[in-house]
């Protein structure tokens, strides 16, 4: 269970993250806080994981307020400007989310907690695929739909929009093709396509410029990915 609060002087702010918390589960919301201040008291005598903290708040900033934090717990900033991305990294924030932000960067950034928290070692120093989520949530009406990612069979480019084939069903979603590009393991979803990424766990075989799913189900390969898609695949 992961103990957290909100620091958000906004309503709606504050009821969309609320709503993210919820559904998502696995977390406890202590205390929802309109300035950092009045956090202050409740972080010296209550044990928490992690504090959602936005920027632009009254009497001091959440940047500011990020200095005073001995020790630090793990802080995930919400903030409508870019600008202090590159600042509010000194001081090791587990995320930077940019209002408005989706469920599905939400989840995003709760599965750099996780590794946080592991204290695990990045992809980069070890060879492995540590910080992918291992499911997804999509937003359908008012419901978030959890999906595990080794189901994802392949997702599809559709105009604005793509659609995530699992081994149950399809499903929309909002988010581009550039998005699940840079979500997803890359060590086991890749682009053949302009208008494909594929799962490589799925393949049955590959025939020419095709990739066989199964006797129903087959993907091109574009041009500009073959060569490294089996280049990636012989090896």
């Amino acid at each position: 269970m992961i103990r957290c609060i909100i620091i958000e002087d906004q309503p709606p702010a504050q009821r969309v993250l609320q709503k993210y918390i919820s559904d998502y589960g696995n977390m406890e919301l202590l205390g929802t806080f309109t300035d950092a201040l009045q956090a202050m008291d409740f972080l010296r005598t209550v044990p928490l994981d992690l504090i959602f903290l936005d920027i632009h708040l009254p009497k001091i900033s959440g940047i500011d307020f990020l200095r005073t934090l001995h020790p630090r717990p793990n802080v995930i900033l919400t903030t409508a400007f870019s600008e202090y991305a590159l600042e509010s990294y000194e001081y090791d924030v587990v995320d930077y989310l940019l209002k408005p932000f989706s469920f599905e960067r939400f989840v995003q950034a709760m599965a750099k907690l996780h590794v946080a928290k592991s204290g695990t070692p990045d992809t980069e120093k070890e060879g492995r695929s540590l910080s992918f989520p291992e499911f997804i949530f999509i937003k359908s009406g008012y419901e978030h739909i959890k999906i595990n990612v080794s189901n994802i069979r392949f997702i599809q480019s559709d105009a604005d929009y793509t659609e995530l084939f699992t081994t149950e069903k399809k499903h929309l979603s909002q988010e581009p093709l550039r998005y699940w590009e840079e979500t997803l393991d890359p060590q086991k979803f890749k682009r053949i396509h302009k208008s494909y990424i594929l799962n490589l766990s799925h393949i049955q075989k590959v025939i020419g410029n095709q990739i066989r799913l199964d006797e129903k189900t087959t993907l091109p390969i574009g041009r500009a990915f073959k060569e490294d898609f089996m280049k990636y695949i012989l090896q």
